[in-house]
């Protein structure tokens, strides 16, 4: 798992990482989220879930401490991380801010 992470976070692409766990009641508000999102970016941002549970050594490497955590990666690069839920234009913001993703 942790090499076609890397490719699909290497890519030229901009990709919206969400940590979560099955679980976790915050991981599950922030799913119809994230979808609207990405009905509102289209193919400009690629947008991954990573279970914990499933891809430990992942959370680990990327010190997630608590879910969900999302990691904006821009050229393979992290260029901003938060917990917690977000709502959808904050979201939007930070593409546009980080990533220069216009919507």
């Amino acid at each position: 798992m942790i090499n076609s992470f890397n490719e699909i976070v290497n890519s030229k692409k901009t990709v919206l990482v969400d940590f979560y766990a099955t679980w976790c009641g915050p991981c599950q508000a922030l799913m119809p989220i994230l979808k609207e999102v990405k009905d509102e970016v289209g193919d400009d941002v690629k947008i991954v879930k990573i279970d914990i549970d499933k891809n430990n050594e992942l959370a680990v490497n990327y010190q997630v401490r608590s879910v969900p955590t999302m990691i904006l990666f821009v050229d393979g690069k992290p260029r901003w991380r938060q917990s917690g839920v977000l709502q959808k234009n904050e979201i939007l913001n930070v593409l546009d801010v980080q990533a220069s993703v216009k919507v």
